[in-house]
């Protein structure tokens, strides 16, 4: 399903455990933070990642602070605070700011890690298969590869305008969550989710549950921007995970 919820109150609820889009597995929400404003996050059984959106914010955890700036998402500096349950995080606002947070248990614990754009895996793909109509950024802040004690992955796309992503069409067990931006208001694209299509916009978000089919185009003219966070499956995590469909697995191996 895709929806483009309103904030209330300053907060935008993606989904949550137990709630909203109980099938993602995950609670995920925008939260705008004005200047000045300090929010505390004390978690006794979820891991949270706390993705800087816009804004200036000073992160401060375990003795330590950072202080993150970012004009936009387009700017591709992410900045993300990652930490386990029953460590103590602060977020305050030097400017106003937009952060995005994702959180699930975990029983595991373990050191906090703060990524910066030098600490983030930035991957470009398509630029030369199907004449560069896949054309697509990357940005992978943590997953197995980097984090196998998490139960979650976050990552970026820059999807390239009137380019696809998330192509060609494949699926996978674990749920996924898309949170989109565009670098202009007007901007949309389209999001394949199974067998429906749903029109993508500004501050929309596409819940996927596991097995179903997802991929994304965005209008010529637009650039869109989407944070991507997947839930692991307990005992079948998402290891860069692609099932192609089988009438479009061809395409894999077309330049």
């Amino acid at each position: 399903m895709l929806e483009s919820p309103a904030f209330e109150n300053g907060k935008k609820i993606l989904c949550e455990m137990g709630g909203k889009n109980a099938d993602m597995l995950m609670n995920i929400y925008v939260q705008r933070i004005a200047m000045g404003e300090k929010i505390v996050f004390l978690e006794p059984e979820n891991e949270t990642a706390i993705l800087l959106l816009r804004g200036e914010v000073n992160f401060s955890w375990d003795a330590r602070g950072e202080t993150a700036r970012r004009e936009s998402p387009f700017e591709r500096k992410p900045y993300c605070l990652h930490v386990s349950k029953n460590t103590r995080a602060i977020v305050e606002a030097l400017a106003d700011s937009e952060i995005m947070v994702q959180q699930t248990d975990n029983a595991r614990e373990f050191p906090a890690v703060f990524y910066t754009p030098e600490t983030c895996l930035y991957q470009e793909f398509g630029k030369g298969q199907w004449g560069g109509t896949g054309h697509r950024i990357v940005s992978t802040m943590f997953d197995l590869s980097n984090a196998p004690y998490s139960n979650m992955v976050m990552g970026e796309v820059f999807n390239q305008p009137g380019k696809w992503s998330s192509y060609p069409p494949h699926h996978h067990p674990q749920p996924e969550l898309y949170y989109y931006q565009f670098d202009r208001p007007e901007g949309f694209g389209a999001s394949f989710i199974g067998d429906n299509v749903f029109k993508s916009t500004d501050g929309s978000y596409s819940a996927i549950p596991g097995g179903n089919a997802h991929q994304q185009v965005v209008a010529p003219g637009f650039t869109m921007y989407y944070v991507w966070m997947i839930r692991h499956l307990d005992g079948d995590p998402w290891d860069k995970t692609r099932i192609y469909i089988p009438e479009y697995e061809w395409l894999a191996k077309v330049n």
